[in-house]
C-alpha cells in the first residue's frame, strides 16, 4: 500500500532522515521504533505530507505523492489515511462525538446529517459508549487515546497511522490501547503504520524496524 524509497529530510543544518526506505502492505502492521529525536515521527509526518521531504519517493496505492502540492491533491491523499496524533490532539471545546466527527467535513463524503451516527459507530468500535457529550477534560488518558483512534477511523481509511499511540500512558493502559489497535487491524482489515518507543508491545503485534540517526534497519 505504501512504498517509501530514499527519503531524506533536514531541518536547518540537521539531517533527520538519511535515505530511509520502507514498505507497508495491505493489512500489515509495521512499527518503527527509536529513541526521542531519532526521526520516526518525522518519517510518519512525511508520509502523511504534514512535512515536505527534501528527496525521495513515497508511493501510496500506486501513485507517487512526493510532488503533491495543491490542497486538492493533499486532501485526496489524506482521505486514504487515518492519523493518530502523538498527543491525541483532541479539541477541549468540543464534545467527544464532535471531536470524532470533526474531520468528516474535509475527509469524507458523509452528509452532515449522519456525522453523529458515524461518530457513535466509531466510538463503539473502540469500546466507548455513553460518553458522547463529555468533554476531553472529563476523560482518562486511555479514553482520550481511544477517542483519538475513533476520530482517525471516521473517514473509513485504508491505512491507520499512529504516532506514539501509547505515549504518556501507564503500562496497563498502554497494553489496552495496543489491544484496541490490534483488534481493529484484524476486524477492519486495516494496515497500520506506527511510530513507537514501546518495543515489547510492538513485537507482539507487528513487524518491527528500527530508526537510529536517521537510518532505518531491521530490529
Amino acid at each position: 500500500m505504501i512504498e517509501v524509497k530514499g527519503l531524506k529530510k533536514s531541518f536547518a543544518h540537521k539531517q533527520v532522515l538519511k535515505g530511509v526506505s520502507a514498505a507497508v502492505n495491505d493489512g500489515e502492521v509495521l512499527s518503527i521504533i527509536g529513541g526521542s529525536g531519532s526521526g520516526k515521527s518525522t518519517f510518519i509526518k512525511c508520509v502523511v505530507r504534514l512535512l515536505l521531504p527534501d528527496e525521495g519517493s513515497i508511493v501510496v496505492n500506486g501513485r507517487e505523492t512526493i510532488a503533491f502540492k495543491s490542497d486538492y491533491e493533499l486532501a485526496q491523499l489524506r482521505r486514504q489515511f487515518g492519523y493518530l496524533f502523538q498527543e491525541g490532539a483532541l479539541f477541549d471545546s468540543l464534545s467527544v462525538v464532535e471531536n470524532v466527527a470533526f474531520g468528516l467535513k474535509y475527509l469524507s463524503d458523509v452528509p452532515e446529517t449522519k456525522y453523529r451516527a458515524v461518530a457513535k459507530d466509531m466510538l463503539a468500535l473502540v469500546g466507548l459508549q455513553d460518553i458522547d457529550d463529555l468533554r476531553p477534560a472529563e476523560l482518562s488518558g486511555g479514553m482520550k487515546k481511544r477517542v483519538a483512534i475513533a476520530r482517525a477511523l471516521a473517514n473509513d481509511p485504508d491505512l491507520l497511522i499512529a504516532d506514539e499511540p501509547t505515549g504518556n500512558l501507564d503500562p496497563d493502559t498502554a497494553d489496552h490501547v495496543f489491544e484496541v489497535l490490534q483488534n481493529l487491524v484484524t476486524k477492519q482489515g486495516l494496515a497500520l503504520l506506527m511510530a513507537t518507543h514501546n518495543h515489547d508491545l510492538a513485537k507482539k503485534m507487528s513487524r518491527v524496524v528500527k530508526i537510529k540517526a536517521g537510518i532505518l534497519s531491521e530490529a
